[in-house]
């Protein structure tokens, strides 16, 4: 049987990419004991976060594009396939209950659609305007950040929604986890390329391009939150009080931060309408929840800066 020209050329590009060889260290896995494949998978999950320290750079550099769009009214926008698609969706999906951001701030898109988070859609990736048309659904704008997400750098969905977002005027990011030197899409501004080597099993990217790529969407997130205020110290104190859980986590906040009862920081939890940082500047400013409210608008949302009073 001969392959048809357009496929062997799609065979050559996979076979060339980094993520699609033969890890040499897992060649006798499926003859290991239990124990012995565990070993090889955890020494090969060690070298991601390696990988993703050598990214630092490229990742700040993503961070300041985040921020600046996001306090100039932008958001920020993943698009991916498979589980580099579905861990896309699941940054998005924590962040406001993490941070208290409305749900558009930060979103994500996966090929296939919603349905994909929870059953493989095949073929979804394999068309630029596919991810050029979820681009245009979104409503993307030169204020927006794109984040394509793909551990072989070649999806076509996410490189679609790539280009299409920088003729917009977007900003765009490229998560990757191929080596620099193989990355070539132009219309990138930051490639972020965290490469652990081959998989434990070949081409498996669920695995160590998957762990390396969560880390770096948490540090791109959670930079930028944090650079927007709503970390207080080391806390959360933006994070919206929907089940009873973040209820008595913002409770323990409070009283962690401010050293007052558990009654007295339900007391104020109340009087400032749920607002973990109006509680908080109201008890460490000694200030009223309509004061600890300007202040806060004074202060960009940081809450040292409204405590303080140096607006």
């Amino acid at each position: 049987m001969s392959l048809h020209p357009d496929t062997k050329t799609l065979f050559d590009e996979i076979s060339g990419l980094s993520t699609e060889q033969r890890n040499p260290k897992s060649m006798d896995i499926d003859v290991r004991s239990t124990a012995e494949i565990l070993k090889i998978i955890n020494d090969e999950d060690k070298i991601v976060p390696l990988a993703v320290e050598k990214e630092l750079p490229f990742i700040e550099k993503a961070v300041e594009i985040i921020v600046s769009a996001l306090k100039n009214g932008g958001r920020l926008i993943y698009f991916g396939a498979g589980t580099s698609g579905r861990l896309g969706v699941i940054d998005a999906a924590e962040c406001p209950p993490t941070f208290g951001t409305p749900d558009d701030l930060i979103s994500g898109f996966i090929a296939g659609g919603k349905a994909a988070m929870f059953k493989a859609q095949e073929g979804a990736e394999d068309r630029e305007e596919n991810g050029a048309k979820d681009v245009l659904s979104a409503n993307i704008t030169s204020k927006d950040v794109v984040c394509g997400i793909a551990a072989s750098r070649r999806t076509p969905y996410v490189i679609g929604a790539i280009k299409k977002a920088k003729g917009l005027g977007a900003k765009t990011l490229f998560v990757t986890c191929n080596p620099r030197n193989d990355f070539n899409i132009k219309e990138v501004d930051v490639a972020i390329c965290p490469y652990a080597g081959p998989e434990v099993i070949m081409g498996s990217t669920r695995m160590k391009s998957g762990t390396a790529q969560k880390l770096v969407l948490n540090m791109l997130t959670t930079a930028s939150m944090i650079r927007l205020g709503k970390v207080y110290e080391n806390m959360m104190i933006d994070l919206q009080m929907t089940n009873k859980k973040l209820i008595e986590r913002s409770k323990k906040i409070i009283m962690t931060i401010t050293g007052i009862s558990y009654d007295a920081a339900s007391e104020f939890l109340e009087k400032a309408d749920g607002h973990v940082k109006t509680a908080l500047v109201m008890i460490k400013a000694n200030v009223d929840a309509r004061e600890a409210k300007q202040r806060l608008i004074k202060a960009d949302g940081f809450v040292r800066k409204a405590i303080d009073g140096n607006l």
